[in-house]
């Protein structure tokens, strides 16, 4: 479907039934929906380490990230979860759990970001990293993360990676 935005067909108006102002189109009534981006990521490790990436593009080029990208259609969050491991560091990995639902306001994402774990310590930049690496907790690059969510869910990490039962976090209080 053409943008509605750039569509003199479609008008900003509150569809019968809603009270939201949404797009429509004047000919048809369809509504267009605009809703939240979908994000899955994993905290991954091998024998005590963590995988993150440097990434090589933007937002943040050169900012290390955990592996994390949008869901695609007709896909699991696990199973996108475990494909952005396998695109951005050529990395194989089993979801143990649900680590945290991260609500990203300012530009309409909702992440959801797992534990996980390698299933063999082979890594290699994919396309969108320029540089892939296992860090021990006190080698991680704290000042040149690429997101506020990638330090979140690396502390929600810490404070569950010897419990197996924990409810899934969310934003911390300052992230809000």
């Amino acid at each position: 479907m053409a943008n509605p935005t750039q569509n003199p067909h479609f008008l900003k108006e509150i569809p019968p039934g809603d009270n939201m102002e949404r797009s429509v189109c004047a000919t048809c009534g369809f509504v267009d929906y605009e809703n939240p981006k979908i994000v899955v990521g994993s905290v991954v490790t091998w024998e005590g380490k963590i995988l993150l990436c440097k990434r090589a593009i933007e937002p943040r080029r050169g900012y290390w990230t955990l592996p994390a990208g949008y869901l695609e259609q007709h896909e699991s969050a696990e199973d996108g979860a475990a494909r952005e491991a396998r695109e951005e560091a050529c990395a194989v990995i089993e979801i143990e759990r649900l680590l945290a639902v991260y609500s990203i306001l300012r530009i309409s994402q909702v992440q959801l970001m797992f534990r996980a774990r390698l299933t063999a310590p082979d890594i290699a930049a994919g396309p969108e990293s320029e540089a892939v690496g296992l860090f021990s907790w006190d080698e991680i690059p704290w000042e040149d993360l690429a997101f506020p969510s990638v330090n979140w869910a690396l502390r929600h990490y810490r404070e569950t990676m010897d419990r197996s039962d924990f409810a899934p976090f969310s934003n911390p209080a300052e992230g809000l």
